[in-house]
């Protein structure tokens, strides 16, 4: 139970929509409005007084007893949309606010999303040499422009992504250096949206890099089934300034489930989360991740009617929870690294993603044109090579394929000797140690040349207009009593020069790249305090440390 004074509800508990219901405690009033919408219920509110947290609960009636937290903002947030609300069901909102001298709670307010009206018809047109015509395709070439104009003309407003377009003009001039999906979103009077991508290619180039380097993982955090600390502004903050463009977000979303639904608050730490990295202008890939190996671990020794079904349901509310989210910044990547190592576990795993692909396509909205990832076999280069050449279709012509990268394996992730191999420490030609520990210098073959090899690989796939994300990828470092000294310091160093030559490596054969990072790695979790400039460095692409000589 919620001590009553504690609520401190004003009069208003069911009130109409937009009338205030106001509470009060701890020198400061928090005052909430809601109202819904054809596509979900506005909830804004003032604060008066400093807080220092927010919360936003629901429930299906007035009772606060049973109600749920369904988003935690920013403390200084003043709004919030709730898209998971059921057409036509009425919902009751607080926000829960914290000062100095404790919790207390606005008045409540009531809202219901409204019977959605019927979307309007988007027809596009594009002017490519100076006269209009009715399409959504056009080829330009490089160095001239083109202007994207749909209709209807009047009534309702725009948004735009890709190609270079932005803001809320109709008409969008635009400049290609690459082949690249505009999508233009109209949004008519009642509140119904349409998306309308613009497909426009530059003779010679293909849109293979979608999503912009340096990039990190956010590893460790909504992936663990193990706790974690949730992520804070000022890390997402801090990853921004120092530098990085794309954030990939694991996710354990069965995990966090009940019963096949995901649970609201956990819902609502992700979407924070993302809202936080989309503001600071960063692209971002949510995933299902290892998630206790429901689905990449089932064995894809045939297909499974009910993993199917499964795997469609826990979507379809990531789906719908992102629908409108920019489709250009926001990418969803179906699993993590299914263990699907041959030619037929590989078209049983093939099958599951074009299912998803179909599903994401038919949801709607930003989904009907959003970049979608599926993972190679295993994500393993050779595996994706040998067995995972003919990906799922996708109608959009949006689709990425992912990989990991970590060869050699005995020096980037190993740590004990196995009767098949042993670790090593030092990678690099010119990081080799010539008089102590020479067992533990790579095998010949498997320096820089390896990682060249290994990466242009993946070249099949963007020559044929198809882009790659290495989605993981770093060398760690080595905490062994065996190394000590300058010798443990060489390790370091190998490690920085590993990390920065992949990461260049990724960039110049036109692929995107999140490289690996847990918490407490090279960010505080919650200050988001750089931890290691070092090897933060050497994550970036722009550093390394040298070799120690005369070893």
């Amino acid at each position: 139970m919620i001590p009553a004074l504690l609520l401190a509800f004003g009069a208003s508990a069911g009130t109409l929509a937009q009338a205030q219901s106001c509470g009060s405690g701890g020198g400061a009033t928090v005052c909430l409005a809601a109202s819904g919408t054809a596509t979900n219920n506005q909830l804004s509110w003032t604060v008066s007084g400093t807080v220092t947290s927010l919360e936003v609960y629901r429930d299906i009636d007035a009772d606060p007893a049973g109600r749920t937290r369904i988003a935690v903002p920013g403390s200084s947030a003043r709004s919030y949309a709730d898209g998971s609300a059921n057409t036509g069901t009425p919902y009751w909102y607080w926000v829960k606010f914290t000062t100095s001298a404790g919790s207390y709670n606005s008045g409540s307010a009531s809202a219901t999303r409204g019977t959605s009206c019927a979307p309007t018809a988007v027809t596009p047109y594009i002017s490519a040499n100076g006269s209009w015509t009715q399409t959504s395709s056009a080829t330009v070439t490089a160095g001239n422009s083109a202007i994207l104009g749909p209709q209807p003309v009047t009534g309702g407003s725009w948004a735009w992504s890709g190609c270079g377009t932005s803001g809320s003009t109709r008409q969008q001039t635009i400049t290609p250096a690459a082949s690249c999906t505009a999508t233009a979103t109209y949004t008519n009077t009642c509140g119904a949206k349409t998306t309308q991508a613009f497909a426009i290619t530059v003779p010679g180039s293909t849109q293979t890099q979608v999503m912009p380097n340096p990039g990190i993982n956010l590893g460790n955090t909504f992936d663990s089934f193990w706790g974690y600390t949730p992520p804070t502004k000022a890390l997402i903050d801090s990853i921004r300034d120092r530098g990085f463009k794309t954030l990939r977000i694991p996710v354990a979303w069965d995990f966090n489930s009940t019963n096949g639904t995901i649970n609201p608050a956990f819902m609502a730490q992700v979407k924070q989360t993302v809202d936080w990295a989309l503001a600071d202008g960063l692209y971002v890939i949510i995933n299902d991740h290892y998630d206790l190996g429901w689905f990449e671990r089932n064995g894809f020794n045939s297909y499974d009617p009910a993993i199917n079904a499964k795997l469609i349901n826990i979507w379809t509310q990531v789906a719908n929870t992102f629908k409108w989210y920019d489709s250009d910044k926001l990418s969803f990547a179906v699993a993590n690294e299914p263990d699907a190592p041959s030619q037929a576990k590989t078209d049983v795993l093939y099958q599951y993603q074009q299912n998803w692909i179909n599903a994401m396509r038919a949801n709607g909205g930003g989904n009907a044109v959003r970049w979608l990832i599926v993972q190679g076999p295993n994500t393993n280069i050779d595996n994706t090579i040998n067995y995972g050449k003919n990906l799922p279709s996708d109608p959009a012509n949006k689709r990425m394929v992912e990989v990991h990268f970590y060869d050699p394996f005995d020096y980037t992730l190993m740590t004990t000797d196995e009767s098949w191999g042993t670790w090593k420490a030092f990678w690099g030609y010119n990081y080799k140690v010539a008089n102590q520990l020479t067992n533990r210098n790579v095998a010949a073959g498997n320096d820089e040349s390896l990682i060249d090899i290994q990466l242009a690989k993946m070249k099949y796939f963007t020559d044929r207009g198809i882009p790659v994300l290495i989605g993981e990828y770093k060398a760690e470092v080595k905490n062994f009593p065996e190394l000590t000294g300058s010798y443990k310091d060489q390790n370091y160093r190998s490690v920085t020069h590993w990390n920065k030559y992949v990461q260049n490596k990724i960039n110049s054969l036109g692929f995107s790249g999140t490289g690996w990072n847990i918490q407490h790695d090279l960010f505080h979790e919650t200050t988001g305090e750089v931890l290691d400039w070092n090897l933060l460095g050497s994550m970036l692409g722009t550093s390394e440390i040298g070799p120690i000589s005369g070893l």
